[in-house]
């Protein structure tokens, strides 16, 4: 970059990002209140598993519930964007706390299969979307649209939307983690104490760090929907900009390999007869993605996000295209390392696309639809690898993951062009609101 460029936006980084004034105020509460979310799937096929005797009975109830949760979620996040999350979030963890108690309830109980079904609906409707809340938290405040941000022409030529990519690197990171101590936590919880600690840990994590996250009204983005003067653009949905479709499509393919490595990790461990190395593999795996997704924030990118999302999906199908012809425990680990680290790259640019496409004002639901899409692409593939895995083996199971990233790299490339910011004064004010002259690709 020239120097005035330079000069006029500071290099981005954690120190500075995490310095932001009042973060921590929702940093603290918003991880407890998304750890459940990587404990629920866990804790349902744990609990069902053990009061019915079946798998097969406990992934089914695990697969409504993310069903569920992928097909509401987005519609919680436009609730939040018109009415504020503390509208949405409050009744919604409390909804999710009573479902969460009836399936265990009724799972003790020895309820039949399809009862199971009726309370898992509502207890994945009710997922509190807490991660895509942050994600509108730091847009809001480093963009200048919280309540008591200082959204200031001053505070916009410092540069705080330089650092938009560093917080969805920095939630990238908060998210893998997540998934790495949640599952760990849930399944000791299970074993180690009763088969239905997890979901009751679970529920009141949820309720404690939802109601306190709900509690930092000062944070959180302006509600767009009071009142009858609300504009039309600020009753648009997210799904209505045709970016966000194309990213909904690219996060389907990420939701592919997460599911596909899930089966097909678990799959190989058996064949070799070697249980335990699933959890390494899978852990090296995700440690890929955390240490990706810690360099891209540290990173003072010259290159536009349009072209670092196309660029890194490439290598992202390149890596997963490979999976399936791997036979021994160190190259496997090597190649779940690669994809791994494919993987933040790509979600990390896709939520920062978000900031130049979508309006404030949908901002929260166009975040939900991804993070929805990750789970429905997880929850297919986790079904479609667990078939050719039981057919073919577990080297069939990893075609999964090629074939979900290939057809969305294919879609990027061909629509693209939709990837441009298209909403008038958006770039000139969320992204190029400093002096010095940007290239948005």
């Amino acid at each position: 970059m020239p120097g005035a460029e330079g000069a006029a936006v500071p290099r981005p980084g954690y120190g500075r990002l995490l310095r932001t004034p009042g973060v921590w105020t929702f940093l603290l509460p918003g991880f407890a209140a998304r750890q459940p979310f990587a404990m629920l799937t866990i804790g349902i096929v744990l609990l069902v598993q053990h009061t019915t005797g079946s798998y097969g009975s406990a992934g089914a109830v695990a697969a409504v519930t993310g069903v569920s949760m992928a097909l509401f979620a987005p519609q919680g996040g436009k609730l939040a964007d018109r009415f504020g999350q503390r509208a949405v979030l409050v009744p919604g963890v409390l909804l999710h706390t009573v479902s969460v108690a009836a399936l265990i309830g009724l799972a003790l109980a020895g309820a039949p299969l399809w009862a199971l079904f009726v309370a898992a609906v509502p207890t994945g409707a009710s997922v509190p979307q807490v991660g895509p809340m942050v994600r509108a938290r730091w847009a809001a405040v480093l963009g200048g649209t919280s309540p008591t941000s200082p959204g200031s022409r001053a505070h916009r030529s410092t540069g705080a939307s330089a650092l938009l990519p560093t917080a969805a690197a920095f939630e990238s990171v908060t998210d893998e983690f997540t998934f790495v101590i949640g599952p760990v936590l849930a399944t000791a919880l299970c074993t180690g104490v009763h088969p239905a600690a997890g979901l009751i840990a679970e529920a009141v994590l949820t309720l404690a760090g939802g109601l306190l996250f709900a509690a930092q009204r000062h944070t959180q983005p302006q509600p767009n929907g009071r009142g009858a003067g609300a504009s039309a653009a600020a009753r648009t949905s997210a799904l209505s900009v045709p970016g966000v479709r194309v990213l909904i499509v690219a996060f389907l393919g990420i939701g592919s390999v997460f599911g596909g490595m899930q089966v097909s990790l678990t799959a190989f461990a058996a064949e070799i007869g070697d249980p335990g190395a699933n959890g390494v593999l899978y852990g090296i795996f995700a440690a890929g993605n955390m240490l990706a997704g810690i360099v891209c924030g540290a990173v003072a990118w010259k290159v536009g996000p349009r072209r670092r999302l196309m660029v890194g999906y490439a290598g992202l199908t390149l890596a997963a295209s490979t999976l399936w012809a791997v036979d021994s425990v160190p190259l496997l680990a090597g190649l779940g390392l690669l994809v791994g680290l494919c993987i933040a790259p790509a979600l990390i640019t896709g939520y920062t696309l978000v900031e130049s496409l979508v309006p404030a004002s949908a901002r929260t639901e166009a975040f939900t639809w991804l993070t929805g899409a990750v789970a429905l692409g997880q929850a297919a593939a986790v079904t479609l690898a667990g078939q050719l895995a039981d057919a073919h083996g577990a080297s069939a199971g990893f075609v999964v993951p090629l074939l979900g990233t290939a057809l969305a790299l294919a879609t990027l490339v061909m629509l693209r062009s939709r990837l441009a910011p298209t909403v008038p004064g958006l770039v000139a004010m969320r992204v190029m609101s400093h002096r010095a002259p940007v290239t948005v690709d």
